[in-house]
């Protein structure tokens, strides 16, 4: 299996200059790749292959002498980025899906660089990352990397902070869950989550509570005259509001999928459209805001470790199918309640929900093998 570790790296400002003139130059050799495809086809009806791209790319070394300091794997790497995007344009089309042609990346949009084999080690004991054309770079290791790592990957935030991930390929512990308990969970906006069980996740709302403090930096914004430092200045402020966000969410989203998968042998989800449900114009921030999409796809990949299992099932009616006599009991959003007509059941809706989806689950094929 392949698993991702990811450090914070501390740069000097040489460093900095290097890193950001090496993302410019992999921004160009992006932009002329996509270019070289783009043309040959408009004019000559001829699509152009990966390899006939590489090389190419001796070529423009040899016209543009700046290409050699960046290391040569890199610079392939960029190209097969390109190819990446091709292919998914392709499939699109034969999926009758938006297509989505492959875009050029603006000034300062190209954010990573990736050394897919070779040119790169790790050094935890002196807590450092070699990069070949770059140098040694400071890093936090705050936990060893288990397994053969395969790829590292240097990333620039929008906040201006650096990271460094690396692939690695292990073999996985099989481990035998030992709680026997089964949940089914219910997403929502009033509870982040609200369990077969009862049990509710109180929604943290990040970016709620952080609204007015992310439209005090944007008026401040406005208020800067285009192209000047100080614009520049601002706009880092606003990203840092974001990253702070994102931060907040991403360490509540992997703490509650560690409970969840430590605790529960199935864990059983709705499979949401989000995408389409962000389309409520009334509801779309809020979805956005507690990150349905991320939490399933945490408690996912935590729980191959756990050795629990997680299951997606069918969202139709959960919410206004009885988890008692099975009937259908329709339901505003307004309506907090489940009261049943029939079998004269009362409880909140949202466990009704849970209710539903627990034995979706434990009907699927993955729970019979559990």
């Amino acid at each position: 299996m392949i698993r991702a570790y990811q450090y914070r790296l501390y740069p000097t400002k040489s460093q900095i200059s290097t890193l950001n003139r090496t993302f410019d130059l992999c921004q160009k050799v992006y932009n002329n790749t996509l270019a070289l495809r783009r043309d040959s086809w408009d004019y000559d009806q001829k699509s152009v292959s990966l390899f006939e791209t590489n090389k190419e790319l001796t070529v423009w070394k040899q016209d543009h002498p700046e290409l050699s300091s960046v290391y040569s794997q890199v610079l392939q790497n960029v190209q097969v980025r390109v190819d990446l995007a091709f292919k998914a344009f392709f499939q699109r089309i034969k999926h009758g899906e938006d297509m989505g042609y492959p875009r050029f990346k603006s000034y300062g949009r190209y954010d990573s660089i990736t050394y897919p084999q070779l040119g790169f080690s790790l050094d935890v004991q002196n807590q450092t990352v070699f990069a070949s054309k770059i140098g040694k770079i400071r890093a936090v290791i705050h936990r060893p990397v288990e397994g053969t790592i395969k790829t590292m990957i240097i990333r620039r935030s929008c906040a201006g902070k650096w990271y460094v991930s690396f692939a690695v390929k292990y073999e996985p512990e099989i481990k035998v869950h030992n709680g026997e308990e089964v949940t089914g969970i219910d997403l929502g906006l009033t509870s982040f989550a609200t369990l077969s069980n009862g049990e509710k996740i109180e929604n943290p709302w990040f970016f709620r509570s952080e609204e007015q403090a992310l439209a005090k930096v944007q008026r401040r914004l406005s208020k800067e005259e285009k192209g000047t430092p100080e614009r520049v200045r601002r706009r880092l402020i606003i990203a840092k509001v974001h990253d702070r966000i994102a931060n907040k969410r991403k360490n509540f989203i992997h703490q509650e999928c560690r409970k969840l998968v430590d605790r529960f042998k199935l864990i059983a989800f709705e499979e949401l459209k989000i995408k389409t449900m962000q389309q409520n114009s009334y509801l779309s921030k809020s979805i956005a805001d507690v990150s349905w999409g991320m939490m399933v796809q945490a408690t996912v990949n935590k729980a191959e470790e756990a050795g629990s299992r997680v299951v997606l099932v069918n969202p139709n009616n959960t919410t206004q199918l009885c988890s008692r006599c099975n009937q259908i009991v329709r339901k505003e959003l307004s309506d907090r309640v489940h009261c049943c007509p029939v079998c004269g059941l009362t409880m909140d809706r949202d466990q009704n929900a849970a209710i539903n989806i627990m034995r979706l689950g434990l009907q699927s094929p993955v729970a019979k093998t559990t």
